[in-house]
């Protein structure tokens, strides 16, 4: 947008741990349910509540990886594909789905850079063809950038997209 650290990294951080929340709330259920509480209530080892929780935890993982990031990573890690994607080890999961989640917050980036770059060049046009090479650009198309994000309700369009991508 043209201005460093907006909004600062302590609201960053905390926007993407409520939704990292409100996205995952099924999934901490399932492994609250099926994995935590019963080690709670010392009905099972650890190693059973570790080997319960990654079966919901892979499971929304593997929903969201794409194809092409779990077969370069089976394909690195040596380890043999297996029918039922469930039985890769989390080292090939996680990676996958980190991978997965780097293109996807790209992309996404992109695509908000995407009309602030087209603000910015019109309005440097505009300043160029009045003669005003000496007033910096960003100077005017802030403001402009402002608006268009709060005119098309920014925060809940991109909040709103992010979580629809998760299935």
């Amino acid at each position: 947008m043209g201005v460093q650290q907006t909004p600062p990294n302590m609201v960053l951080v905390g926007i993407a741990i409520f939704l990292t929340l409100f996205i995952m709330d099924p999934v901490i259920k399932q492994i609250n349910t099926e994995a935590y509480t019963p080690y709670k209530n010392q009905e099972i080892t650890q190693e059973e509540a570790i080997s319960r929780a990654q079966v919901p935890l892979k499971e929304f993982m593997l929903t969201n990886t794409e194809e092409s990031s779990l077969k370069l990573f089976v394909d690195m890690s040596g380890v043999e594909e297996t029918e039922n994607r469930v039985d890769l080890p989390m080292t090939v999961v996680i990676p996958s789905f980190m991978t997965s989640e780097l293109k996807r917050g790209f992309t996404a980036g992109f695509l908000l850079y995407i009309p602030f770059l087209l603000i910015d060049i019109v309005v440097s046009s505009t300043l160029m063809s009045m003669g005003m090479m000496m007033l910096p650009p960003a100077m005017i198309s802030m403001p402009f950038k402002l608006l268009l994000f709060v005119t098309v309700n920014g925060w809940e369009l991109l909040f709103s997209t992010i979580v629809n991508s998760f299935r």
